[in-house]
């Protein structure tokens, strides 16, 4: 068994896709445009809010009106980030799981504190989980490997003895930098770029009832 389970949050525990989503629609609402079908701005949503924009609006952070429909844009989330949001169909039965072997576990996100914590805290689970470490929690995010090392960190696992679970490529770089086994959550966003099979991790997992299975069988 491993020592310890780190999960990336959206795409990967939760799927926060339809608040995100909804936040992204009506900043596109008020520009004047049409809003978007969720299954065209779910690969976007473990990129946050560049990656929302870039896909609703076309725009990167090198453009002079990204900053302001940035903060518009995390605003109106900020006041709906647990509407429709809910775990992954799975997730409460693992964490249960993991409770149960006395398995700790984590979040290691590149989402702020300030909507990562009562997120979690909407989600019934800030309590339950050893630590979450944001992207501004870290002296660098993801893709960096230093909030892997600070999550293992905090929860008195060495690195190599923990698995993080992601949904985005960078979840694998950044769990490969300090040696830890990364597994793809096959349930999540996945991005739009090269196929999941591609990013190097030790596995991809169909669903998280096989998290455990995947774990054991690779140490």
């Amino acid at each position: 068994m491993p020592e310890a389970i780190l999960f990336d949050l959206d795409g990967t525990l939760a799927d926060t896709a339809p608040d995100l989503g909804g936040a992204l629609n009506q900043l596109l609402l008020e520009q004047g445009r049409d809003p978007l079908p969720m299954e065209k701005l779910r690969p976007h949503v473990s990129s946050g809010a560049r990656g929302m924009i870039g896909a609703g609006l076309g725009i990167t952070p090198a453009d002079a009106a990204y900053t302001n429909l940035q903060q518009r844009f995390l605003a109106i989330y900020q006041n709906a980030l647990c509407v429709d949001t809910c775990l992954f169909a799975g997730m409460a039965e693992h964490l249960d799981e993991l409770d149960a072997r006395a398995i700790p576990w984590g979040i290691v996100t590149n989402k702020s504190q300030r909507f990562a914590i009562p997120l979690m805290e909407g989600l019934g689970l800030r309590h339950r989980c050893v630590c979450i470490v944001c992207g501004d929690s870290a002296r660098r995010a993801k893709p960096h490997g230093h909030p892997m090392h600070l999550a293992s960190a905090v929860m008195g696992v060495s690195a190599a003895e923990c698995i993080y679970v992601g949904d985005d490529e960078r979840d694998v770089i950044s769990g490969r930098a300090v040696g830890m086994q990364t597994i793809i959550a096959g349930w999540g966003y996945l991005g739009d770029g090269k196929p999941p099979a591609h990013w190097g991790a030790d596995a991809i997992a169909a669903s998280p009832a096989e998290i455990l299975g995947i774990a054991t069988a690779k140490r």
